[in-house]
């Protein structure tokens, strides 16, 4: 991939950019690490106190945070001879985030691992093929990344020829 040529502005204005509004409730740390536990199937409070550590004050503000963005749902249990409590369950909206976070994973196992063997590898299923996150097309060919260009929406600022002022 290339160097991204200099810009003194983005081409998509922060009103208009879709990854900039999830950052604001998705963004900050304890929110990353309750959709990673999330992901692995973690689903009660006690689980994810006891998992991150987190204070339950700050847990109980994002999880209600994720469940008014659609990230997740709130389900009462009842465990034998105990009160009703919550259990977070991941949307489809929530479980979507399984490959970006999976990306993510992988940029960070070859970046912030520096060279140590990553605690987990993906593998297809089917025959224990390792497997990796990439770009494809439409037709599911594998795309690199000097290849990629932005198609922008017709009411979407112009990259600016020049690449900048």
């Amino acid at each position: 991939m290339g160097i991204t040529p200099f810009r003194h502005q983005s081409p998509i204005h922060l009103s208009h950019c879709t990854l900039a509004a999830s950052f604001d409730f998705l963004g900050d740390r304890w929110s990353l690490l309750i959709v990673r536990s999330a992901l692995f199937g973690v689903r009660r409070f006690e689980d994810f106190h006891t998992e991150l550590a987190i204070p339950r004050t700050v847990l109980a503000a994002r999880l209600k945070r994720l469940v008014a963005a659609g990230i997740m749902t709130r389900q009462e249990y009842r465990a034998a001879g105990s009160r009703p409590r919550a259990e977070y369950i991941l949307t489809e909206m929530g479980e979507a985030l399984r490959l970006p976070f999976l990306a993510m994973r992988q940029w960070s196992d070859h970046w912030v691992g520096k060279g140590r063997t990553p605690p987990m590898n993906l593998v297809r299923r089917s025959t224990g093929a390792g497997v990796r996150i990439a770009c494809v097309d439409d037709a599911g060919a594998p795309v690199e990344g000097e290849d990629l260009a932005a198609d922008f929406a017709p009411w979407a600022p112009e990259p600016l020829p020049d690449g900048g002022a």
